[in-house]
């Protein structure tokens, strides 16, 4: 059992004995960096004092074995005679684990001085472990508070004129060859704990500085004579770092992340002329490198992308319904005609998870010459408007009966395990559909739209195609009653409302909430409470009045040039109106098989927890369906415990980093006297209070009259845009899902802003154009 040894000993591979911060300053020490010598007392050590202890006070007032005191006092003397001055700092083995960084988690004591304040400030690190806020951290990342052990770093002091922070690469914009330093006078803990606004720097590699921000260095902690620190806030000048140093901390810096092969985030102190790191660890919550100048075609796909995945998929997404549900679908048709990439590999991951969206760069094959013959052939032979009654479509539905009436919980695991790839190959022949009836619906469409334009009436194209009957519309009438129940009833317990509750979940209950590319977001069945929060928005107000007969079309009829042709241009606009709903309503279908998919993944899930490999039946979205298909029971998996743990941190680790940044896809504009600007897509002016909408949980928050802001939309939000003054979008152009119900309901539009529920507030009163594409301070 090694209990104390010099911190040169360690390396990489002794995480489990010096905990990451003391087998990194090894490894650094091994390879000839600056660091300061020192000595580890190790986690076998804490294992011999705590042995049985759970609690702050209990570790902190044990009894160190007189052998562990004697090896302490021995290495602590080789450092220098007459107590030199040492900091202490709290080593775990946690602190490696993907995505955890445990920041601040642990304790550090500083210019420690004297044996017996020594062996206090290990006790204290030891005792650290559990704190709670320690305890709280590990508990957010379902870090086993049983498997944590925690070494302690003891080093010789340096007594700093400077200190700081170091990160490899930028982050906050991603940027890999940049290095940013943050710095002020004295110990670099005036800094790490945040008591500082430090000096700023942008390096380059060279060490050339692109960018500096003085700091005020409001408090400058130093040591004091016989031990501890003392913070002086009288303050410093403010001093900017010599060129020399910042040469050095960016050659160090770059080398540390190259030995290392990630980036890292290095505390530095700098005395006597000499730079020193004092730690280094891998940077976490790092956003991706920023992404090249996106061509147009990027641009337009990466606003549908950004759209349909609001969120970060789990590696069960990647794995199920990303690549065979409608992306996978749309990538089988364009692939037909001709184009292939359009939907592939956009999703990127690193260690398991999803880590950004690069929008994909679609590429013409030989194919495609012969596209316009195919789809001309195809729009003469295949009718929108009686699509459903093809013999493909009605062999889909009778699958998916067949799979909804499934008794998942009844199922043994080799029969259940079969279940989601039954789901995923119903949905293959849709593609099929889609191929042969989306070319009728686009000539249907762009035949009207000529007409139209031809006319000068192309402002009534929207309200032409918006006349067609669609599943949307259905599941928005039958929201209505809903609603109109509650009214009546002034409650949502009532008998009847329960009655026509459970009829509306059994024929629209396989909506999704989210996004229709991913399976781990609930469905309306799933999540009930989002179809109720939108009745009672509804209820609130009067119902919507019945839309006056067919305005558009008979405005049309109207024309001058048409007296003679009204019998055909009303077939044109029925055809153009089966084309949207085509569109519409095959997404309403095709995603009918999600709730089979979903439930069998979540029985696995439950089925692995009660074997004890996973604490929740939902931690089975961190692992993909091919890991999962290779378990011969749910008693075989006790492996994916450490996968699932190791997934969940890098996941929590990315949380508040973005797939993309807005930016790439819609570039900033010119803002002027406006809060935000993005594209028109509804025509209109409509003023009135902000609420931001992040996802289907908040639906409850929009009142009527309110300015809707949200990061996406999809078919589920449509009840919303009946009480919205206007809408605003983070994400998504004229022609996405937003724009078109936005158009319907008569409401402005402002698409694409990028980061408009950043920018905007809740309450906040503005106006919005949706001619100008423009969001303003509304006047006071």
């Amino acid at each position: 059992m090694k209990l104390v040894a010099p911190l040169r000993s360690f390396g990489r591979g002794d995480l489990a004995l010096a905990g990451g911060k003391g087998a990194n300053l090894g490894e650094l020490i091994s390879h000839g960096f600056p660091v300061p010598d020192g000595f580890v007392v190790t986690t076998d050590a804490y294992a011999q004092v705590a042995a049985g202890l759970s609690t702050r006070d209990s570790v902190q007032r044990a009894a160190v074995p007189d052998e562990l005191r004697r090896e302490i006092i021995r290495a602590y003397a080789e450092l220098g005679a007459g107590g030199a001055p040492v900091a202490v700092r709290s080593s775990a083995t946690a602190e490696d684990l993907p995505g955890a960084a445990f920041a601040g988690q642990q304790d550090t004591y500083l210019n420690v001085v004297g044996e017996d304040a020594l062996i206090d400030a290990v006790r204290r690190c030891w005792a650290s472990l559990w704190t709670d806020r320690a305890v709280a951290y590990r508990d957010r990342l379902a870090i086993d508070h049983a498997a944590v052990r925690i070494a302690v770093v003891v080093q010789r002091m340096v007594e700093a004129e400077s200190a700081g922070v170091m990160f490899t690469a930028n982050p906050v914009t991603g940027h890999r060859g940049q290095l940013v330093v943050d710095a002020s006078s004295g110990l670099g803990e005036a800094v790490v704990s945040g008591l500082v606004t430090p000096d700023h720097y942008v390096l380059e590699p060279s060490g050339e500085v692109t960018a500096y921000t003085p700091g005020r260095r409001e408090v400058v902690i130093r040591s004091t004579a016989g031990g501890g620190v003392v913070h002086d806030e009288t303050g410093a000048p403010a001093e900017r770092l010599p060129d020399q140093v910042l040469r050095e901390l960016a050659r160090l810096g770059t080398e540390v992340a190259a030995h290392f092969g990630r980036p890292q985030d290095i505390e530095w102190t700098y005395a006597g002329g000499e730079v020193s790191l004092v730690q280094a660890r891998p940077m976490t919550a790092l956003p991706p490198p920023p992404l090249k100048r996106l061509n147009p075609i990027q641009r337009r796909l990466g606003s549908i992308l950004l759209e349909y995945v609001p969120v970060r998929p789990y590696p069960i997404d990647m794995s199920t319904w990303l690549p065979y549900g409608p992306a996978g679908l749309m990538g089988r048709v364009t692939g037909h005609f001709g184009v292939h990439g359009a939907f592939d590999s956009f999703l990127q991951e690193q260690g398991g998870v999803v880590y950004r969206l690069v929008p994909p760069t679609p590429h013409p094959t030989p194919r495609v010459l012969t596209a316009p013959f195919r789809v001309l052939a195809k729009a003469r032979r295949y009718d929108p408007a009686r699509w459903l009654d093809d013999p493909r479509m009605h062999a889909f539905l009778e699958t998916n009966r067949e799979l909804t009436a499934l008794d998942l919980a009844a199922l043994p695991w080799p029969e259940l395990v079969r279940v989601p790839r039954r789901a995923l190959d119903a949905v293959q022949p849709v593609a099929d559909l889609r191929i042969d009836y989306l070319p009728g619906a686009g000539r249907a469409l762009l035949r009207l739209l000529l007409v139209v334009k031809l006319l000068g009436r192309g402002a009534l194209f929207s309200g032409l195609i918006a006349g067609g009957r669609t599943r949307t519309a259905d599941a928005n009438e039958a929201l209505e009653e809903l609603a109109e129940e509650a009214r009546r009833t002034g409650s949502l317990d009532g008998v009847a409302f329960k009655a026509k509750l459970k009829a509306f979940l059994a024929e629209y209950g396989h909506r999704e909430t989210a996004t229709p590319l991913l399976v781990t977001p609930p469905t309306w069945a799933d999540a009930p409470e989002t179809v109720l929060d939108l009745v009672r928005l509804l209820a609130a107000k009067p119902p919507t009045p019945a839309t006056p007969g067919d305005e558009a079309l008979d405005k049309l009829l109207a024309h001058p040039l048409l007296r003679r042709s009204e019998e055909r241009v009303t077939r044109w606009v029925r055809a153009a109106r089966a084309g949207v709903a085509f569109r519409e309503d095959s997404h309403f279908y095709f995603t009918m098989p999600l709730p089979v998919l979903r439930g069998s993944l979540l029985e696995m899930g439950r089925r692995l927890r009660d074997a004890g490999t996973l604490d929740a039946p939902e931690d089975v979205f961190h692992v993909r369906l091919e890991e999962l298909e290779r378990l011969a029971d749910s008693d075989a998996g006790a492996h994916l415990r450490a996968l699932v743990t190791a997934r969940a941190a890098k996941r929590e680790e990315l949380a508040g980093v973005r797939l993309i940044d807005p930016r790439s896809v819609f570039p900033v504009k010119e803002l002027g006297d406006a809060l935000v600007v993005g594209a028109p897509a509804s025509a209109g002016i409509a003023t009135g209070p902000v609420r931001i909408v992040r996802d289907p949980s908040e639906f409850g928050k929009l009142g009527g009259g309110d300015v809707l802001v949200c990061p996406y939309t999809n078919p589920s939000w449509t009840p919303l845009f009946q009480r919205a003054a206007a809408v605003v979008v983070d994400a998504g152009g004229s022609a996405s899902h937003a724009a078109i119900v936005a158009r319907e309901y008569g409401i402005p539009a402002v698409m694409g802003t990028g980061e408009a529920t950043a920018t905007l507030t809740d309450g906040q009163v503005v106006t919005v154009d949706g001619d100008a594409g423009r969001v303003t301070a509304a006047a006071p």
